[in-house]
């Protein structure tokens, strides 16, 4: 069974991450079936909008490094992975809604972030956990978080990992929209409808020059953020982050 459920329901394409058990976190399978499946919506005529969230409690708690196995197994091919998927939501020629609920973290909030629209709920929580674990932001995020909230709460969110509520992310101009856990679905159900019912044309033309302005530096962020974090990643302290997730315990970082 796919870890993504795929749903069409007339212009609306749903793309949910089905890993409820482990917060919908990113296996390689996963990352690749929504990247496919976001490259994919460009050629359906019929589709006006696409929608993403997760399952569960979660939205997505970035990438699965739970495993014991988890420092020999991340590597650059998961960095190319996230790229993908950030270049597919932001090339994409239809909006993109991600509808927040529970935790975003790691590249789970870059994902979220490089969407056109958040719908964050009161549960939602927004975090950059890279340097827990010793590693730096990726998926685009060290040029989309300092775009929406600038640099000094950016600068708060990438070093000291400190997580913004879905109330603090929207106060902070991160997301698009915010709504009560009672109110959530409403509030997506209806941003969608407006979307679907849009002028198609308009919309991409609006996306591309919106991009165009906010993001002209987003392919650069990410070629910085794969060659940095391709170098984190073969540190001792990398390593012992990943090893101390895993154990639940705080990482004694040695600067190797």
């Amino acid at each position: 069974m796919s870890a993504l459920v795929v749903t069409r329901h007339g212009p609306v394409l749903t793309l949910t991450l089905d890993r409820p058990e482990q917060l919908n976190a990113l296996t390689d399978e996963l990352s690749d079936s929504l990247a496919t499946e976001l490259e994919a919506a460009a050629a359906y005529d019929d589709v006006r909008v696409v929608v993403l969230r997760g399952a569960g409690r979660a939205f997505c708690a970035g990438a699965d490094i739970a495993g014991a196995d988890a420092p020999m197994q991340l590597d650059v091919r998961a960095l190319d992975r996230a790229n993908r998927i950030v270049r597919a939501v932001t090339r994409l020629d239809k909006p993109v809604v991600a509808a927040v609920h529970g935790p975003a973290a790691g590249v789970g909030c870059s994902i979220a972030l490089a969407c056109d629209l958040a719908v964050a709920a009161e549960s939602s929580s927004f975090l950059l956990a890279f340097a827990r674990v010793g590693l730096m932001p990726d998926g685009g995020s060290s040029a989309s978080v300092a775009a929406s909230i600038g640099r000094a709460r950016a600068m708060r969110m990438a070093l000291l990992a400190e997580p913004l509520t879905g109330r603090e992310a929207h106060a902070a101009r991160m997301v698009s929209h915010f709504a009560d856990e009672t109110a959530f679905e409403t509030v997506v159900a209806d941003l969608i409808a407006r979307l679907a019912a849009g002028a198609p044309l308009a919309q991409a033309a609006t996306k591309r020059a919106v991009n165009a302005a906010a993001y002209a530096g987003l392919d650069a962020a990410l070629e910085r953020e794969r060659t940095g974090q391709t170098i984190l990643l073969r540190t001792r302290d990398a390593a012992e982050g990943m090893r101390a997730f895993a154990a639940r315990r705080a990482p004694d970082f040695e600067g190797e």
